[in-house]
């Protein structure tokens, strides 16, 4: 019988898969035409997509979410360092979190159709082997794009990381709400257990996400900022591993975590 489900599991996730690749170029034309209207214009069709892509994950895999901690976001745009385990929170952070642009690497901008949209939607693309080049450019951009009314998007870890491990903190985001003047919040989730890296299945199961209260600024160098921040996610991302250990059971021992 798991044999048969993990079959189930399997084609379900292959067709959401599939069905996702699909919706990219499809919603990367209006987009694209939407590029001589203001932002908030832009960024309404990527929300659509974001919703209609968590619609069918839960329609089709069984996978939903849920959000703890709304009353910790300021009023006014700051910087949130989310915790990356996963593709999930690329396409949750653009519901979840208010109008928003994000630190990325370059490379995503040469992609046919994903890099095209992104170019409209304002991004801060780095080369995160340019180092201090790079740094400059975070804070130089980060700070334009917070005074236009957006939110600042960060993965710390510059990369996806399986659930139970991190890696090193980079010190961008922080650089830039110090330079802004604004707060840090930071988010953690724990999707790498539901939507693995390198897997298809997608698990079912509820995703949590938590968002930490903000972290002043003005009295805290880069490094301790980031020090705060990544405490914070990496306590709060060990409770939540462990509630997706005991809602997935033994599928949580699989090697791909």
């Amino acid at each position: 019988m798991r044999t048969i489900a993990g079959g189930v599991a399997l084609v379900r996730s292959l067709l959401f898969t599939t069905l996702l690749f699909v919706s990219v170029p499809i919603y990367c034309v209006p987009v694209l035409l939407s590029s001589v209207l203001p932002h908030p214009a832009r960024f309404a069709i990527v929300r659509h997509w974001a919703h209609l892509i968590l619609q069918l994950l839960g329609a089709l895999c069984g996978l939903r979410y849920t959000v703890d901690g709304y009353e910790n976001l300021p009023a006014e745009p700051c910087v949130v360092l989310l915790k990356h385990q996963s593709s999930w929170e690329t396409i949750a952070e653009l519901i979840i979190l208010p109008r928003q642009t994000w630190v990325l690497k370059h490379e995503l901008m040469w992609a046919p159709f994903l890099g095209w949209a992104l170019a409209v939607l304002q991004p801060i693309a780095i080369d995160r082997r340019a180092h201090r080049n790079a740094l400059d450019q975070v804070v130089e951009q980060g700070r334009e794009r917070l005074a236009s009314g957006l939110w600042v998007m960060v993965f710390p870890e510059g990369t996806r990381v399986a659930p139970g491990t991190t890696a090193r903190y980079g010190l961008g985001g922080a650089a830039l709400a110090k330079a802004a003047g604004v707060p840090v919040v930071p988010v953690a989730h724990n999707a790498g257990w539901y939507w693995r890296r390198r897997a298809w299945i997608k698990y079912p199961g509820t995703i949590r996400v938590r968002i930490g209260p903000p972290i002043a600024t003005s009295d805290r160098t880069a490094p301790e900022i980031t020090e705060a921040a990544r405490n914070w996610i990496e306590q709060t991302v060990a409770t939540l591993d462990a509630d997706a250990r005991r809602e997935l059971g033994a599928e949580s021992k699989s090697s791909d975590v």
